[in-house]
């Protein structure tokens, strides 16, 4: 059977999900948010305790389930698509995402998600090492002000308080981290 793969990568805030979400309904293809398992995995890394610095404390991650049922995340049986979406986690995924030994965790599970299935995958890497092989391949960015704007409507809408001024401050934070992260930063490369 052949299957096609669609590679969204960008910044945070920068509409990869809305776009995806999106393109996946409109072709009847399963949407993999490679993000939001990054969050889960900082959610149960906090929910254990376990020092976020310590790239030697992930191994829970290979006893770890993910499943994605009509685009919600389901971990270890648990829908979290909601409880991943707080600001103490935005604040600590771009650290726990950038172990060498959480994303090699993680990448390999989000291949194997994508195997012999039609997906639509967004994050920040997908591109060039998730799915260096994808049919197709975008780049989604915005400026910072237009990416926080997003992200306040988001929190609004999910009943979090924000303030606009450190939404901005923020996505600057995790855009100079996640560029700059030693293990698959991000990149404009991924559309090559």
């Amino acid at each position: 059977m052949e299957t096609t793969q669609i590679a969204i990568d960008g910044p945070a805030g920068a509409g990869k999900s809305t776009i995806a979400k999106l393109v996946a309904k409109s072709f009847g293809f399963v949407y993999i948010d490679t993000g939001a398992m990054y969050r889960a995995i900082t959610l149960k890394a906090m929910r254990m305790n376990i020092e976020l610095a310590d790239e030697n404390a992930f191994d829970f991650i290979d006893q770890t389930r993910f499943d994605y049922k009509d685009g919600e995340l389901i971990m270890d049986g648990e829908n979290v698509s909601h409880l991943i979406r707080t600001h103490t986690i935005s604040n600590n995924v771009s650290l726990v995402s950038s172990h060498y030994t959480v994303r090699h965790k993680t990448v390999h599970r989000q291949r194997v998600l994508a195997t012999n299935k039609n997906v639509v995958m967004d994050g920040r890497d997908i591109g060039y090492n998730v799915l260096p092989d994808a049919d197709f391949k975008f780049f989604l960015t915005a400026d910072v002000q237009t990416r926080a704007k997003r992200r306040y409507k988001e929190d609004l809408e999910r009943g979090f308080k924000s303030s606009l001024d450190a939404l901005e401050k923020e996505i600057v934070a995790r855009d100079h981290f996640d560029t700059n992260r030693e293990h698959s930063p991000l990149s404009v490369k991924a559309c090559r």
